[in-house]
C-alpha cells in the first residue's frame, strides 16, 4: 500500500509536472522565434540527412541538442509539433528534478515539503523551457546537470549503503555518464561543471586519505575513473566520425574567438549601484540568524525584514513601472545578490565538514558562472532558473536548527517574488526583445512540416509565400544562399543544404564576404535569397551591404516577394 508521503510526492510531481508542460505549451503558441529556430531545424535536418557536423560543416556549439533533434526527424519525420512536445517534457522534467534536488537538500528542516514546493513553483514559469520555449542547448545543457546534480546527491546518500554492489556499480556507471553529458551540450555550461566536479572529488579523496572527510574515498575514486573512461570514449566517438580537430577548431577555437568575453564583460555582472545596500541587507539577515540571538522572536523577525528588503524592492519596482526592460533589469538584479550569498554561505559550511553534499553548491556555481560566458546576465539566464533555486535552497537548509521556524518565511519570499515578477517576466518575453512581436493574434502557419508553429505578424505566412515559390520555380537540386538565413527553410521544404553556412551571423559565419561569394561560386550556387522584412530587429549579417553588392554583379534579380527578393545566377 502506497504510504501518504509517496502518495504525496507522486501528486507534486505531476502538478509540477503538468504545470510546466502547459506553460511552455501556451508560449508556443504565441511566439515563434525564426532565427533561432532555423538554427537548431535546419542544423539538425541535415545531420539526419546525414551530413556530419565539424566535418562537412562548421557548428559552434557541441552535438547533442542537434543529435537528439536529428534523431526525432528521423524516427518521426518532419513535423515542428515533435519540437514543442519534446520541449515541454523537457521542461516538466527539469522542474520535477529541481524540486527533489531541494527537497533532498532541505532534510532535517521542519515543513521540507511545503518548503520544497515553494521553491519548485516559480519554475512553471521560470523552468528551463519556460522563458525561451524552443529547444535549445541551454536548458537541455541545464536539464542535464539537473540530472547529474540528483544523481550525485543519490550516490551520496545513504542509502545507496543498501544497494547490491551491481547496483552500485551501475549507479556509479550512470552517475558518470551523467556528469560528463553537459560538456557535449553547451561547452561553457557543462565543461565549468564537470571541472569543478573533478577538483571536487578529488580534494575528497585526498582528505578521506588524511582523516578529514567522513566520506568513503572509494566511490568517488570509481566515479572518477568512470567520467575519465567515458570523457575518453567520447572524445574517440568524435575522432571517427568528425575528426577531434575539427571538432576543437569549431567548439573551442571559432567559439571562443568570436562570443568569450572579457574580463571586464564576466565581472560587470556584480557591478550594479544596488549592491551597495541589497547585499548588507540580506547578508545581514541570513547572518544573523546564525548567531546565538537568533534564538530570539525578535532576532528572527529583524532577520526576515532585512532578507526579505530586496525581494520587496523588485516587487515594487514592478508595481510601480511598465517598462518591460526595466522590470526585466530589476529582476535579474536578483541574481548576482543571490550568488554572492549563497557562495557566501556554502563557504561557511564547509566549516562543519567538507562532504559533496556541501560541495555541491559550487558545482553549480561554476555552471552558472560558465553560462554568463555567453551573453552575460541578461542573455544567458533564461534557462538555469532551476539551478538558482538550488542554490537558494542550500543557503536555507544551512539555517541553524534554532532559527529554523523562519525557513518557510524566507522561502516564501523568494517564491512570491519570482512567481509574480518572474512569470511577469516569462509571459511578457521580455527576453525574446530581439525580435518584432507585433500586436494582434498569432498567425498559425499552415506548411504541414511547420504545424504548431505561430508567431504574431505577416512572417509565417511570408515565409510559407517563399517555400511555395521555391517548390514551382527552384529545381530541388539546385544550390542555393538565404541572406540572412532568418527561416527553416530545409526544415519546412525538406531539401538538402549545399552550403557549408546555412545562418550568417558572426557567432556562426567564418566566411568574409568575398570568401563566402568566392565559396558560393566554387560550389555552384545558383540562388541568392534575401530577406527583406525580417522578423529579427537587429541585422547582424556581417558586411551585408558590401556582400550584396558584389552578389549583384554575379546575380540578377529574378522576382520579388513579399519580404524576399530572389536573384540568380
Amino acid at each position: 500500500m502506497t504510504s501518504p508521503t509517496r502518495r504525496w510526492d507522486l501528486f507534486v510531481a505531476a502538478l509540477l509536472f503538468l504545470a510546466t508542460a502547459a506553460f511552455v505549451l501556451w508560449q508556443n503558441a504565441h511566439i515563434a522565434v525564426l532565427w533561432d529556430l532555423s538554427y537548431l531545424l535546419d542544423t539538425s535536418w541535415r545531420i539526419a540527412l546525414g551530413q556530419v557536423p565539424y566535418r562537412d560543416f562548421p557548428l559552434v556549439h557541441p552535438p547533442v541538442t542537434f543529435l537528439i533533434q536529428a534523431a526525432i526527424m528521423r524516427l518521426a519525420g518532419r513535423h515542428y509539433w515533435l519540437q514543442i512536445a519534446y520541449v515541454a517534457i523537457a521542461g516538466g522534467l527539469g522542474t520535477i528534478l529541481a524540486w527533489r534536488i531541494v527537497l533532498r537538500i532541505l532534510e532535517g528542516i521542519r515543513h521540507a515539503q511545503t518548503i520544497s514546493l515553494m521553491l519548485a513553483a516559480p519554475l512553471v514559469a521560470l523552468g528551463i523551457s519556460s522563458v525561451y520555449p524552443h529547444p535549445i542547448y541551454d536548458g537541455d545543457c541545464a536539464l542535464a546537470i539537473l540530472f547529474a546534480v540528483w544523481l550525485l546527491q543519490r550516490l551520496s546518500s545513504r542509502s545507496t549503503n543498501a544497494m547490491s554492489p551491481v547496483s552500485h556499480r551501475l549507479g556509479i556507471l550512470l552517475t558518470g555518464a551523467a556528469v560528463v553529458l553537459p560538456v557535449f551540450i553547451k561547452q561553457n555550461i557543462g565543461l565549468p561543471f564537470l571541472i569543478a566536479l573533478v577538483f571536487s572529488l578529488a580534494l575528497l579523496v585526498i582528505l578521506h586519505g588524511t582523516g578529514r572527510s567522513p566520506e568513503p574515498s572509494t566511490v568517488w575514486m570509481r566515479l572518477l575513473a568512470a567520467m575519465g573512461a567515458l570523457f575518453l570514449l567520447s572524445l574517440l566517438g568524435i575522432q571517427l566520425t568528425a575528426g577531434l580537430g575539427n571538432y576543437l577548431h569549431w567548439t573551442v577555437q571559432f567559439a571562443a574567438q568570436r562570443r568569450l568575453p572579457g574580463l571586464g564583460t564576466v565581472l560587470a555582472v556584480y557591478i550594479n549601484p544596488a549592491l551597495l545596500w541589497t547585499v548588507p541587507c540580506a547578508f545581514s539577515g541570513i547572518f544573523l540568524l546564525r548567531l546565538p540571538a537568533a534564538r530570539r522572536l525578535w532576532s528572527q523577525a529583524l532577520a526576515c525584514v532585512l532578507f526579505a528588503a530586496p525581494f520587496a524592492a523588485v516587487f515594487l519596482f514592478l508595481l510601480n513601472h511598465d517598462d518591460r526592460g526595466d522590470r526585466a533589469d530589476s529582476l535579474l538584479s536578483l541574481w548576482p545578490l543571490l550568488l554572492l550569498l549563497t557562495a557566501s554561505v556554502a563557504v561557511l559550511e564547509l566549516r562543519k565538514g567538507v562532504t559533496l553534499a556541501r560541495l555541491i553548491p559550487f558545482l553549480v556555481l561554476a555552471a552558472i558562472q560558465g553560462t554568463f560566458l555567453s551573453q552575460s546576465l541578461e542573455g544567458s539566464t533564461y534557462a538555469i532558473w532551476p539551478l538558482l533555486v538550488v542554490l537558494i535552497a542550500g543557503a536555507i537548509a544551512a539555517i541553524p536548527p534554532a532559527a529554523h521556524r523562519v525557513a518557510p518565511y524566507l522561502a516564501a519570499t523568494v517564491s512570491v517574488t519570482l512567481l509574480l515578477c518572474g512569470g511577469l517576466y516569462a509571459v511578457s518575453r521580455d527576453r525574446m526583445d530581439y525580435v518584432d512581436t507585433p500586436d494582434g493574434p498569432p498567425i498559425p502557419a499552415t506548411l504541414p512540416a511547420l504545424r504548431g508553429m505561430t508567431t504574431p505578424g505577416p512572417y509565417l505566412p511570408e515565409f510559407e509565400e517563399l517555400v511555395r515559390f521555391a517548390q514551382q520555380e527552384i529545381p530541388t537540386q539546385d544550390a542555393l544562399l538565404l541572406f540572412p538565413g532568418e527561416d527553416p527553410f530545409y526544415f519546412a521544404t525538406g531539401r538538402t543544404p549545399q552550403f557549408p553556412v546555412l545562418l550568417f551571423d558572426p557567432t556562426t559565419d567564418p566566411y568574409s564576404g568575398e570568401a563566402l561569394l568566392a565559396e558560393a561560386a566554387k560550389r555552384n550556387v545558383r540562388w541568392v535569397i534575401v530577406k527583406t522584412h525580417r522578423q529579427s530587429i537587429e541585422d547582424v549579417m556581417p558586411d551585408k551591404a558590401q556582400t550584396l553588392a558584389r552578389m549583384q554583379r554575379q546575380f540578377h534579380l529574378y522576382r520579388k516577394l513579399t519580404a524576399y527578393e530572389i536573384y540568380r545566377r
